[in-house]
């Protein structure tokens, strides 16, 4: 009997230690979360956005030339508050004892630049990824945004509210611009909005490794300007308040602006937008192959002259067995120098002349190979092999409530309604991989599996954070 006893005060013990610690947890998360403002349950704006709207009146030509006053009038009206928003469902062992929490809203907050005037804005394809409503902020209005497209190469995306006589921002270019020129970021850090800091350019064509896509696009331009969460999808314009740049990323070891920023530039963005605005995808131009920096490792590894007074190009550093590259008779080691007669001397300036390109576009290449010059035309070819225009395609299936679209990895399913994907729970831009341990390439796959399978069912999938997630069910 005391034993008994022992036993069922130590194991009711031991559910109050869980209760009190998962309490804490609990505590602790909501406490994190209020402090970054990142992540927040029951979201309200502590200020309403409204860009300061301020019709330009003088010169860009100051007498010391350091007033940005111009610039920043100019640029600030044409940047957005933008709210991404989630429905947040955590699954971990204390489920078993209290049962799941259920769904959390979720808000994470970026900036977005007006590129025309009937409502199209384009942002970070990572401000909204993982949301479920886009909210846009401007001028004391607030509107529910369309997701038009997004670029994952380039980490973009394409908005549209319903709105008209917008000031669109004036667009700049990229490679005009200069090292050590000024350069103004505009956007909302920390849900400060319409906020403004200056800096310089300090290199361009960086190439930091952020982009998690099968094709990535890397030219960044890199900027002191200070940059910092929130900022993410804003503007960086030159000081005649021309957008030059698309604000990224920065470089940091505690979350924070360090020095170290960079932008995704306008040359850049102007193709990708145009792209999603026609076409709901992007056009990639693939060149059949990867290239390397050519600098005195890659050279011994790939067999090449390492007594050289300057390493030019890059390497051709793999070449697939079918595509562009080997049609055009390259091969590994070969050293390209020149696209048409623009001079190649990093992987990013490589991968930035290809994002000008469309599937089909011929280009020539001037390469090296045993020390004697080459040149070679090459048709450049989209993902799936040929010429031809990717289209979007949505697949709509009533029974699951969802839409259904195939992406490199799997399918994707969003839109989520009243179905049986909202009864099993599936979260909203999961893109499925793999039922039941076998992989899912296209819609039709998923609707026909789940109209006409009985049983248990084991679901592996990225979510829109590309988090991995499991989900087992069972099907009557």
């Amino acid at each position: 009997m005391n034993t008994l006893k022992t036993i069922a005060i130590g194991f009711i013990s031991g559910l109050a230690g869980a209760y009190v610690l998962f309490s804490y947890q609990q505590e602790k998360i909501t406490r994190e979360q209020h402090q970054n403002q990142f992540q927040v349950s029951n979201y309200t704006p502590a200020e309403t956005y409204r860009p300061n709207i301020v019709q330009p009146t003088e010169s860009i030509n100051t007498a010391e030339g350091v007033d940005f006053s111009y610039a920043a009038t100019k640029a600030t009206p044409s940047v957005v508050y933008i709210n991404s928003i989630s429905q947040g469902r955590s699954y971990n062992s204390w489920d078993w004892f209290f049962g799941s929490s259920g769904p959390q809203t979720q808000v994470s907050s970026g900036s977005g630049v007006i590129f025309s005037a009937d409502g199209y804005i384009v942002t970070n394809n990572h401000v909204i990824e993982s949301a479920e409503k886009i909210q846009v902020l401007y001028n004391k209005k607030q509107y529910e945004a369309e997701l038009i497209g997004t670029d994952p190469s380039t980490d973009l995306a394409v908005l549209k509210i319903k709105e008209s006589n917008l000031p669109a921002i004036t667009l700049g270019s990229s490679k005009n611009l200069l090292v050590g020129e000024w350069v103004i970021a505009v956007g909302n850090p920390f849900s400060l909005s319409s906020t403004v800091t200056v800096g310089v350019v300090s290199a361009k064509g960086r190439k930091i490794n952020i982009v998690d896509d099968r094709f990535p696009i890397e030219s960044f331009i890199q900027t002191d300007a200070a940059i910092n969460p929130g900022n993410s999808g804003g503007a960086l314009v030159n000081k005649n308040g021309e957008l030059v740049g698309i604000n990224t990323a920065i470089l940091s070891r505690t979350g924070s602006y360090t020095g170290y920023a960079f932008a995704v530039p306008i040359d850049i963005v102007k193709k990708s937008v145009e792209d999603l605005i026609k076409y709901g995808t992007p056009q990639k131009a693939i060149f059949g192959g990867n290239v390397v920096e050519h600098d005195y490792s890659n050279a011994h590894k790939f067999g090449l002259s390492e007594n050289v007074k300057e390493y030019k190009g890059v390497i051709v550093g793999k070449v697939e067995r079918t595509g562009a590259a080997v049609a055009a008779g390259l091969q590994e080691g070969d050293v390209i120098t020149k696209i048409n007669n623009v001079e190649i001397n990093s992987e990013s300036a490589f991968e930035e002349e290809l994002a000008y390109r469309y599937p089909g576009d011929k280009i020539n290449i001037t390469y090296v190979r045993n020390n004697k010059p080459n040149t070679t035309t090459l048709t450049l070819l989209n993902k799936n092999g040929d010429t031809n225009v990717i289209k979007r395609v949505i697949y709509t299936d009533a029974t699951l409530g969802a839409s259904l679209e195939a992406v490199d990895y799997g399918v994707k399913v969003f839109n989520i309604t009243e179905g049986l994907f909202k009864r099993l729970q599936i979260p909203e831009n999961y893109t499925i991989m793999q039922i039941n341990r076998r992989q899912v390439k296209n819609p039709q796959d998923v609707s026909e599996f789940f109209t006409n399978y009985k049983g248990r069912v084991y679901l592996y999938g990225l979510n829109g954070s590309k988090q991995q997630v499991q989900l087992q069910f069972y099907l009557q």
